[in-house]
């Protein structure tokens, strides 16, 4: 079943953060028709993607999702994603991923997937995360009923609605005339280096979160805090709302909870440290390196 749709290029997004351009339409107003959602399930041209504890089908270059049509999906909760292409898309919740096909996690084949295979995957990820967690209504316990293609779901005794939650989270870079904060946690391999970041408290807004979050995990002051750009992630339900904060004081006091280390950096040193091997950045599909590259003002080599 065709839905017409904008092309890519009239669609909004950050082309220079991953996973944040809008990479399909999610034609909302389809998940209540259900008659149209049936007819478009037996429509051999719709591509479906199975998902099992945040796993999911490749092709054999773990290039590509492995999408199959309807009739080749096993039984399984169903969840419309909408339209790529005028093609519909849909995803199946799984309990566990088959022993006899290729399935991948995402960190591992996330940096090879086309912008239409990833703009996908993490909306169908959110959806089976939000499925996997919410089994019983918070308010009374009741059992809750899928509506809305897998948008909605509503308690069985109470009818309070559930909808899929995203959690916000602040990831920022402090910088200071021409040097830049970054930190590590305990766990990290030697080397290991990013951005700061940390979830937003109830009733705190996104620029006061930065300003807690830095001065809790490395005891420094930061005053102008100017937005970069968000980034869905999906494990389970975050939202990465990406910010440059400028330092007021420089020096350092880490939690030694979350954070371990924390050093600051000029470009220069940034640079000869990625291209010896002895300061590892996150990958190219973090906003943290969006947020890294964008001060450092190119590419950097070598990442996690």
């Amino acid at each position: 079943m065709a839905v017409t749709e904008p092309s890519h290029a009239s669609l909004a997004g950050n082309a220079d953060i991953a996973l944040s351009v809008r990479a399909h339409d999610r034609v909302g107003y389809r998940r209540t028709d259900q008659a149209w959602l049936d007819d478009t399930w037996a429509d051999p041209a719709t591509r479906v993607l199975l998902i099992a504890e945040a796993m999911f089908p490749v092709t054999a270059d773990r290039t590509a999702l492995a999408w199959r049509s309807p009739s080749e999906a096993p039984q399984g909760q169903r969840v419309f994603l909408g339209s790529q292409y005028d093609v519909a898309h849909f995803a199946v919740l799984l309990d566990k991923p088959p022993v006899d096909e290729e399935w991948a996690g995402f960190r591992s084949v996330a940096s090879h997937l086309s912008v239409d295979d990833a703009g996908l995957l993490v909306h169908a990820i959110a959806l089976a995360e939000w499925h996997l967690g919410h089994r019983h209504c918070p308010r009374c316990g009741g059992l809750l009923e899928v509506a809305q293609a897998g948008h909605l779901l509503t308690c069985s005794d109470c009818g309070k609605q559930q909808f899929p939650r995203t959690d916000p989270a602040v990831i920022m870079l402090v910088t200071h005339g021409e040097r830049a904060l970054l930190g590590r946690q305990a766990s990290w391999q030697p080397g290991r280096y990013s951005t700061l970041a940390g979830f937003v408290d109830p009733g705190e807004s996104l620029e006061a979160a930065v300003v807690r979050e830095v001065a809790e995990e490395v005891g420094v002051e930061v005053g102008d805090v100017t937005y970069f750009g968000n980034q869905p992630w999906p494990f389970p339900a975050s939202l990465m709302v990406g910010f440059f904060a400028r330092a007021v004081t420089t020096e350092i006091s880490v939690d030694n909870d979350e954070i371990s280390d924390a050093r600051w950096f000029t470009r220069d040193e940034m640079k000869a440290e990625a291209e010896a091997g002895t300061l590892i950045l996150p990958g190219g599909i973090s906003i943290s390196r969006s947020l890294v590259e964008a001060w450092y003002g190119g590419p950097l080599p070598g990442q996690w």
